[in-house]
């Protein structure tokens, strides 16, 4: 309900969320029904100007995360939308990035 994207979603799972048929596949997919699953460490990037996932779907993602013990991060950028355009911004999104890549797939040295 809170994304303005809605010929995609509703193309996909045959309707709006209350239809009773639609509504099987909303929950099927639903992110929300399997978070006592979610496992695999996870960066959350958000920007205070995305107009598609408002600020409390990043927030509420990183604190499941968190809640579940998963590791996790949370970048925020206030001045950002849906895509990170910035050029100071863009820097530091791609060296966190790149930090938390590392984290998981760099080799150890001996």
């Amino acid at each position: 309900y809170t994304t303005e994207e809605l010929f995609f979603i509703e193309y996909e799972f045959n309707g709006v969320p209350w239809d009773k048929h639609a509504k099987k596949l909303f929950d099927k997919w639903n992110p929300r029904e399997y978070v006592e699953n979610w496992k695999t460490p996870t960066l959350v990037i958000h920007g205070g100007k995305d107009y598609r996932l408002t600020e409390s779907e990043g927030i509420a993602t990183f604190t499941a995360l968190q809640r579940l013990g998963v590791k996790s991060r949370f970048l925020y950028f206030p001045d950002e939308n849906h895509w990170v355009l910035k050029q100071a911004n863009l820097l530091f999104w791609y060296q966190q990035i790149f930090e938390w890549l590392d984290l998981f797939t760099k080799d150890e040295v001996e």
